[in-house]
């Protein structure tokens, strides 16, 4: 098995992760095991992309139709001479 050192860990992030640990009944090192086991198993792809999560989103508020308006004849291009 692999060893890490973290270094410059905040004095915070320290208690808060001792606190963790105990209130799982664990030790420090376990619960960053535990933590880090988590975050590298968690797929960094999202299962779906970004035009479908907002599809989903709005779905259950129905959809909107909109009127077109008419298209009108095309102008003549500006002419450069």
């Amino acid at each position: 098995m692999a060893s890490i050192t973290v270094r410059k860990l905040e004095d915070d992030v320290k208690k808060r992760l001792r606190l963790r640990a105990a209130l799982n009944g664990n030790s420090m090192e376990e619960e960053a095991r535990q933590i880090l086991s988590t975050a590298v198993n968690d797929p960094a792809v999202p299962s779906k992309g970004l035009g479908t999560a907002i599809h989903n989103l709005f779905k259950p508020f129905g959809g909107l139709e909109l009127e077109l308006p008419p298209r009108d004849a095309m102008r003549e291009p500006p002419k450069f001479e």
